[in-house]
């Protein structure tokens, strides 16, 4: 990123007023992977699974990510959390640079932002009981006695609903809406700033996900805790978060405050994906767009707008020029020629 004036300001920079503590700030983070074998390939092909993406995520919001399978939604998260390395870009967080940070200054990052993952039986080890896999964290941590460690482990167990007889019980002997609780709780026992939240309740039954979704809101007013919440199920978004911010093929496409964005989506994209949502009311009914084909291959994006070889408004501009993201409406920034707003 530059100085200059002539810049395309970021989405950060409609952020409002009262939200002026930046927890997270990335800054256009790109990530690859080269495809085929290292010896064998020598002209390996390369898979763009994150593509220029800048957002800023203010102390105590909870910004939704959305978008289909295989979009990048969770290729961002792993590279936030330093999983994977990043091919290009910026992350800050409380205004470290952490793609900087090596050996204890990296270790006291993570501890601030922790994850949450989909499939709350693979994420556990069967292995350890639900008060070793709570206080895992705190014994790498360090600093604490055995008994001051149990004392905080019942606590955090009974903060997300969890009995103190489920202390000594192993992952199998929960049902699969407490494995999930246990996974929140691994996530809290360190006192992260930042949880990021991938898919976390897509697993679970429909009942079972109200639940769950009402604790993270719960926790998050008695933690100060931020989220990063990732899902392709935009109603479940909508429940938990101030923002959302919409993916197609390793990019950002849209962006707005979650009532803007249900009410008055710009991205063809985000259009389509909304008329998908099932209602129950006649008076509130969209009219369900049907996408044609399937995304393209990440490998081979199309010229132009990467959207347009599905999209019913698509003409020569999007073939030829690429869509910046934009402001289109105060906090509302869209990826699409014919959005409106400012040019």
């Amino acid at each position: 990123m530059t100085e200059e004036s002539t810049v395309t300001p970021s989405p950060k920079d409609s952020m409002p007023a009262s939200r002026t503590t930046t927890l997270l700030d990335i800054q256009d983070l790109s990530t690859q992977f080269r495809i085929g074998h290292a010896l064998r390939d020598r002209n390996r092909a390369v898979l763009t699974a994150v593509d220029g993406v800048s957002l800023e995520i203010a102390a105590g919001e909870t910004v939704g990510l959305v978008g289909e399978s295989g979009c990048g939604k969770s290729t961002l998260a792993r590279t936030i959390l330093r999983l994977e390395r990043p091919s290009s870009g910026r992350i800050f967080f409380e205004g470290r640079d952490l793609l900087r940070l090596r050996g204890r200054r990296l270790r006291k990052a993570r501890r601030q932002i922790q994850v949450v993952f989909q499939n709350p039986r693979a994420a556990l080890d069967p292995r350890m009981t639900a008060a070793e896999i709570v206080s895992e964290g705190l014994v790498v941590q360090g600093g604490q006695s055995k008994a001051q460690r149990r004392r905080e482990v019942e606590e955090i167990l009974t903060a997300v609903g969890l009995r103190l007889e489920h202390t000594d019980r192993y992952p199998h002997q929960f049902s699969g809406g407490q494995q999930q609780r246990l996974g929140i709780a691994r996530a809290l026992a360190v006192k992260p700033k930042l949880i990021i939240a991938d898919e976390p309740v897509s697993a679970l039954d429909v009942s079972v996900q109200a639940q769950v979704l009402n604790l993270l809101s719960d926790l998050q007013q008695t933690y100060g805790l931020t989220y990063l919440f990732i899902s392709h199920d935009l109603s479940v978004v909508r429940h938990i978060s101030s923002r959302v911010g919409v993916m197609y093929l390793g990019r950002i496409v849209e962006l707005a405050p979650t009532e803007e964005l249900y009410r008055d989506p710009r991205m063809p994209y985000t259009q389509a994906l909304l008329s998908a949502i099932p209602r129950l009311g006649k008076h509130d009914q969209r009219e369900r767009i049907v996408l044609q084909g399937d995304p393209p291959n990440p490998m081979n994006v199309p010229s132009g707008c990467p959207f347009r070889t599905r999209c019913w408004r698509a003409d020569d501009l999007c073939a030829e020029q690429v869509p910046e993201l934009r402001i289109v409406a105060p906090g509302h920034w869209a990826a699409c020629h014919y959005a409106g707003g400012d040019s």
